[in-house]
């Protein structure tokens, strides 16, 4: 969306909200897959579901593969550089994404199946959305439906038509619009601009059994053959409570039963909102209704049925997307951040479970993994708590571009990490209260605050924020095939679906000390301190909850990209914790000293104007403090040097010899600054604070600090 100040001399465009118009979603194999679609006015586009970059999923990774008003766009399942994409009036083109050419491969309307020099024409009408599908049991063909089902076997370069006249072949110009006939002379264009009517709105094929097809047409057919279109049975003419004529929004074939087959009608063309949502058992002999729970006032658009989870449905109409777990008994309405829009078409991935959605107005949706929704019940929400599966994990490396890209869109990618889901039937207990502290009042006010403004202080100041309540939490943990601990979890403990994301490491080191924590330059500088990345394989994750540990596995793979043998990720992996080891003893080194610098700066301050403070005290504090400095200045050094861990796990293969050599001269020379460390806090910071303070009342110079064994030696 863009607006314009000056009558259109510039445009400024909007880039913080999607409002692109998708017709039809497909969806490809690549990993991370592609989406694709088909958008108002605009042509179709793909994109990815996923980047490897930081900056997310940006205008530019999507490309254009069709024009005209976008619809269909199917992708070879077996072959993602091969789709199909179809425009306005059966416009359909074979797309190689490896050249970018493209085939027209609209059916010509002559005899499909016939000698090409066979004489006569056929009449083919096309609605605006032509529906097409690539078969599933073989993907070189391809279905597309006129007023006829047409079928190839060629990926379109030959095509037949299977089926007569489907439709109802109504002539125009005898029916009415809001009581006047369209071909009456007040009609301002012949048929009010309907460019075709009596097509096809949708086509279906049995994923069991390829002879088993179903056609429905915008005049309200919807017919159905068993053997491959040599016969043909009209389907919807004992449909209960379904007005004549209303237009077949979707039909579905079922992947569990080849009898079953699911059905959805849009009336709202002619004032009829109610929801019209069948199923059947036997070939469309007869339907039953599946409405529980819809609303009574919005029509529906599609109707979607889970890859491997039988009687799990899903349904999209005008105001969002709504799910059963019961084969449509029951609908509930699903939420989370997607705004109120129509939705026109999902798909759920086959591999990667994921609900895609095709909205008009708010662009494409993704829900990232819906197992939770597979495992749903009245008993499961009953149970106290319970674990999901967790979906496959995948370890790689964030690409980070240099440079801002203002004025461009980018939506996020997915989480990085394992996704885990947990459900609790009621709120795990609290722990104990905490919370912000109101400050005493200052009479006097801040330093340099205007005597006017001190009785303001005096009644305390502004109001306190109110202390932050606690929030109930439950615990996690991941282990390795060993069953040692990896990684310690926290996660949210209110009462409903939860979800913690691990992001695939170790535990840290050590906890950095809340002061900086609460530092904002400490995020710009790369944030807490981070456990390496664990290596590829399958680990336990357990979740402790209603005095319960639930536990299910995960798999964690490595970047799919990338060919690097178990072994050499085993020497690689022993590099980084090699170097990793050394990091807690060089933040503690670094807090030893800073504590040490800030006491001997408070000692300086109270020995200010002292006469009675020997002179051999005070040099001493001197040469103390440059000690301090000088120490501080080489862990600097140690510390940049030991970034090599970092720097070894940022790219996946052998760590290069100065690397290693890095890593062993850090376990040269940090035992050695520690020892120093220990006894400039054990011995001299000791004896000063001992001369400064009374006995129980100075402050603790610190602890030893421990190094650890070399890891592997």
């Amino acid at each position: 969306m863009s607006v314009s100040w000056d009558r259109s001399a510039s445009w400024f465009q909007f880039t913080n909200i999607i409002l692109a118009q998708f017709y039809e979603i497909g969806v490809d194999m690549r990993d991370p897959y592609f989406v694709c679609g088909g958008l108002q006015d605009n042509g179709s586009w793909c994109g990815p579901s996923a980047t490897w970059s930081r900056q997310g999923i940006g205008n530019h990774d999507w490309f254009n593969v069709g024009g005209g008003d976008g619809f269909y766009v199917r992708i070879d399942p077996t072959d993602p550089s091969i789709l199909f994409a179809e425009s306005q009036g059966g416009n359909i083109a074979r797309v190689d994404l490896n050249t970018m050419e493209r085939r027209g491969i609209k059916p010509a309307p002559r005899l499909q199946g016939e000698e090409p020099d066979t004489t006569g024409e056929v009449s083919f009408r096309w609605n605006w959305n032509t529906p097409i599908i690539i078969s599933q049991h073989d993907s070189a063909t391809i279905y597309a439906g006129s007023n006829h089902l047409m079928k190839s076997t060629d990926r379109g370069d030959s095509w037949e038509a299977i089926s007569p006249d489907l439709t109802q072949a109504m002539d125009r110009d005898e029916l009415e619009i809001m009581g006047v006939a369209l071909g009456n002379e007040q009609i301002l264009s012949r048929n009010d601009g309907i460019s075709s009517y009596g097509n096809s709105t949708n086509i279906s094929e049995s994923p069991l059994n390829p002879g088993v097809l179903y056609f429905g047409t915008d005049d309200g057919n919807l017919q159905g053959t068993r053997d491959g279109g040599g016969n043909w049975q009209m389907l919807n003419q004992d449909m209960p409570g379904l007005p004549e004529n209303t237009y077949v929004s979707r039909v579905v074939a079922s992947r569990f039963n080849e009898g079953t087959v699911y059905a959805t009608f849009d009336g709202h063309e002619r004032g009829d909102y109610r929801p019209y949502v069948y199923v059947s058992d036997n070939f469309g002999e007869d339907w039953s209704t599946i409405v529980g729970g819809l609303p009574d006032d919005w029509s529906v658009n599609v109707i979607y049925e889970h890859p491997t989870v039988e009687n799990l449905l899903f349904l999209g109409n005008e105001i969002g997307v709504y799910f059963s777990r019961d084969r449509g008994e029951s609908w509930i309405r699903l939420k989370g951040n997607l705004p109120t829009v129509p939705v026109d078409d999902i798909v759920i991935h086959p591999r990667d479970n994921d609900l895609i959605i095709g909205t008009h107005g708010r662009g494409a949706w993704i829900l990232d993994d819906i197992s939770p929704l597979m495992e749903i019940s009245e008993d499961l929400v009953a149970s106290d708590a319970h674990l999901f599966p967790v979906r496959r994990a995948t370890i790689f490396n964030v690409y980070s571009p240099q440079g801002w890209t203002p004025g461009s869109f980018a939506a996020p990618n997915p989480p990085f990490g394992a996704m885990i889901r947990y459900h609790l039937k009621d709120d795990a207990p609290l722990p104990e209260q905490t919370g912000r502290q109101r400050p005493e009042a200052n009479p006097a006010g801040p330093p340099g605050m205007p005597a006017g403004m001190a009785g303001f202080f005096a009644r305390g100041g502004p109001p306190a924020p109110r202390p932050e309540p606690p929030e109930p939490t439950v615990k996690l943990r991941v282990l390795d095939e060993s069953g040692t601990l990896v990684r310690d979890l926290e996660g949210p403990g209110r009462a409903g679906m939860q979800q913690v994301v691990w992001d695939l490491r170790v535990n840290p080191a050590y906890v950095p000390d809340p002061s900086e924590q609460a530092n904002p330059m400490a995020r710009f500088f790369g944030g807490s301190p981070r456990g390496p990345r664990v290596l590829p394989g399958t680990y336990t994750v357990e979740v402790d909850a209603a005095d319960q540990t639930f536990t299910t596995e995960v798999e964690v793979r490595g970047d799919p990209r990338i060919d690097l043998s178990r072994a050499d990720l085993v020497v690689r992996q022993a590099a980084i914790i090699d170097g990793f080891a050394l990091s807690k003893p060089i933040y503690e080194a670094g807090r030893a000293l800073t504590r040490a610098s800030e006491q001997l700066t408070a000692v300086r301050e109270l020995i200010t104007g002292n006469d009675e403070v020997p002179d051999s005290l005070r040099e001493e504090i001197r040469e103390l403090s440059g000690q301090v400095r000088d120490l501080q200045e080489e862990l600097s050094q140690v510390r940049r040097g030991m970034r090599v861990s970092n720097a070894i796990e940022s790219f996946t293969a052998l760590p290069t010899e100065d690397q290693l050599w890095q890593i062993d001269q850090g376990w040269v020379k940090v035992p050695a600054l520690v020892e120093q460390v220990n006894d400039l806090i054990g011995t001299r910071m000791s004896a000063i604070l001992g001369q400064i303070y009374q006995p129980g009342f100075g402050p603790d110079a610190g602890t030893q600090i421990e190094i650890p064994p070399r890891p592997g030696r």
